[in-house]
């Protein structure tokens, strides 16, 4: 298991293999109905100067997208994503440790340690507003780590429920594992399902526990119609939309850096897979989020 942070592993493997296009995406149409990126690592940069914060906050503020959550995924980025909500009134925090995170600080033996400065933050930062992302990873960690990311998501639940804070869920590869956890430990009363990756089946079981679905670039590629049936069966006001940014480029950039600006190729797609008048989606999408996060 890598030694190196979340953060550096993350856009260490997004540019492994061949030389990837670092060209700035031009700006789509903007949205006829302001929305919220609700998951975005602003932290992220990776030495592109248009991703930097100053310049996401103005090019999303020119598409639409005035408002972003910006999410920690290691005690560091949880650290830096609360200390600029706290002085930025566009952005709003989640603070954990990814679920990919876990297993190396248990590793280290400093989970505990890791898991009580994450609830120090959330209990110090009123703009903190959500616990994540957490959740589970089958992707990426190895049979002798899944113990760990499960004591760690749990934690992260029961900081949520403490705190009165709402829940983002990373869930790759592990949808069945994630509700038994769910199940077991009962989920908050606001929870956000992160980049949505499942079928119809299985929003209806996240919907039916009264989760909220995020959908990111993916509902734009090719190959994704199973995550356009979901997205199909979603009532307006438990939709969300986000970036991942600066990972998971919507369709046709896809592969070169993602950021907040973008949103509204998904936003499109999004309305026009479901049927909707891309305005009042926009508008549903907006009031779920508030519902959420709670007021800026």
């Amino acid at each position: 298991m890598s030694d190196q942070p979340l953060r550096q592993r993350a856009a260490t493997e997004e540019k492994s293999g061949a030389k990837r296009n670092r060209e700035r995406p031009p700006a789509p149409e903007p949205l006829p109905h302001p929305v919220v990126d609700n998951h975005c690592h602003l932290d992220i940069a990776d030495g592109d100067d248009w991703l930097s914060p100053e310049a996401a906050f103005e090019a999303a503020e020119k598409a639409g997208v005035p408002k972003i959550v910006q999410v920690g995924v290691d005690l560091e980025s949880s650290r830096w994503s609360a200390e600029l909500a706290a002085r930025e009134e566009r952005v709003l925090a989640a603070v954990a440790l990814h679920p990919n995170e876990a297993p190396r600080l248990a590793e280290r033996g400093l989970l505990e340690e890791h898991l009580a400065g994450i609830e120090e933050i959330a209990r110090d930062h009123e703009r903190v507003r959500c616990i994540g992302e957490t959740g589970l990873d089958f992707f990426r960690t190895s049979e002798d780590g899944l113990a760990a990311q499960e004591e760690s998501f749990r934690r992260h639940i029961d900081i949520a429920k403490r705190h009165g804070k709402a829940l983002m869920i990373h869930d790759r590869e592990a949808h069945d594992a994630v509700l038994r956890v769910l199940d077991s430990e009962g989920a908050p009363e606001r929870w956000v399902m992160h980049c949505f990756s499942g079928d119809a089946d299985f929003a209806k079981a996240c919907l039916d526990r009264g989760a909220h679905l995020s959908f990111a670039g993916t509902v734009t590629f090719k190959n994704a119609e199973g995550l356009r049936d979901a997205l199909r069966v979603t009532p307006r006001d438990r939709i969300l939309v986000e970036t991942d940014a600066p990972f998971l480029t919507p369709t046709p950039f896809r592969g070169r850096p993602n950021a907040s600006y973008l949103i509204p190729l998904t936003m499109r797609a999004m309305a026009e897979a479901r049927g909707d008048d891309l305005g009042e989606l926009c508008a549903a999408v907006a009031a779920s989020t508030d519902a959420v996060y709670g007021a800026w």
